[in-house]
């Protein structure tokens, strides 16, 4: 019994804290800084939309408002039935327009853009997301660097004019992008950024159709071949941080099920093929296994005695009891709101890691939806 609890504290706080410690202690003898400069190749931006009437005339607008000199927009709508086509069909001019008339599901929608696509470097974005003016140009400096071969942008939650958002979310982000720079500082990130992130259009490849997350299969192939995939904090797009909690959870557990799919769509990603396949499994496949350690580490808690296993079980119930404050909005203000939101999304996102599996075991799909 005693061995399983420390197993699963170990496993917890490795996951979330030993695994940043290491890649800090790595980046004292393997620091390998990116050589960015001034690099303004033609460049290609990708998106898939399907029902975006909400917010499509805003990105639009955005995107073709970049601070960038050359750029070839491609937007392909996912069998859409709003308005999005009609939207995009007044920009006609200044786009490059795909129309499937019948939902084939994202990765299907950007193998079409790529085939489109003519610039040195494709930049992939979402419908939702509002990109920086500079952001383009930020992310191509990486590429005077040749070792480069994607480079992330990073997704601010909050409002561009009044900074980020100090929800608990807000905190999970923080987290998981001091985990990207420093895995980009000493070698390559494990993923990127879906808002935003650029690839050298000669390593791409084609998406496997119903691929989840094109986000991390696409950079993983860029290392595979030899080339670093890095994080630039410089380059930013901007979301809101609280979506609703039924439509984040749902986002999360698509995202996870993502994880469980790569393994099976590449399971190189699993071998020596992979010259990350530490980072890979540390960052994207441990932080599955988290929710049964944490209920391995409660129920052995339960079980231990001593003062310390019972320390132990009352912080834990200490913490539940915060999540569940917040997950029911019984707090809303000061210190203690803040604490309690940042333990309901630890809370969330673990939940959805167990949904994820059981649509994992039972081949249930999650859906790409707007």
């Amino acid at each position: 019994m005693t061995w399983i609890f420390w197993g699963a504290a170990f496993l917890i706080a490795y996951t979330y804290v030993g695994y940043a410690g290491w890649l800090r202690l790595r980046l004292l003898w393997r620091s390998r800084p990116v050589r960015r400069g001034a690099y303004t190749p033609p460049v290609s931006i990708a998106m898939v939309v399907r029902n975006e009437e909400e917010t499509l005339e805003t990105k639009l607008q955005n995107l073709l408002s970049l601070d960038y000199p050359a750029c070839q927009v491609i937007v392909v709508s996912d069998g859409s039935t709003d308005g999005t086509e009609g939207i995009l069909r007044v920009h006609e001019s200044r786009l490059q327009l795909v129309l499937n008339q019948g939902s084939r599901g994202k990765a299907s929608g950007l193998n079409d853009a790529l085939k489109l696509a003519h610039g040195e470097i494709v930049v992939f974005t979402d419908a939702r997301q509002k990109i920086e003016p500079g952001a383009v140009r930020l992310l191509t400096e990486n590429f005077a660097d040749p070792e480069v071969g994607c480079a992330s942008g990073e997704l601010m939650l909050g409002d561009a004019t009044k900074g980020e958002s100090n929800q608990g979310l807000s905190l999970y982000w923080r987290i998981e992008k001091l985990v990207r720079e420093l895995e980009a500082a000493s070698g390559s990130v494990v993923g990127a950024t879906g808002a935003l992130y650029a690839v050298r259009r000669t390593l791409l490849t084609s998406i496997p159709p119903g691929t989840i997350l094109d986000d991390v299969y696409l950079p993983m192939q860029v290392v595979r071949q030899g080339k670093r995939a890095v994080f630039d904090a410089r380059a930013r797009a901007w979301d809101s941080p609280n979506l609703g909690a039924g439509r984040e959870f749902s986002r999360k557990v698509r995202t996870l099920s993502g994880n469980f799919q790569l393994v099976q769509l590449a399971p190189w990603l699993l071998s020596s093929d992979n010259p990350i396949r530490f980072e890979f499994v540390s960052h994207k496949l441990l932080r599955l296994a988290v929710p049964f350690a944490l209920v391995a580490l409660l129920l052995t808690s339960l079980r231990l005695s001593g003062p310390f296993y019972r320390a132990v079980l009352i912080l834990q119930l200490v913490f539940y009891g915060l999540s569940g404050l917040a997950l029911s909005r019984l707090v809303k203000r000061g210190i203690l709101a803040r604490v309690a939101d940042a333990a309901g999304t630890f809370v969330l996102l673990n939940g959805a890691a167990i949904v994820a599996l059981v649509n994992f075991i039972t081949g249930r799909r999650a859906a790409w939806t707007r």
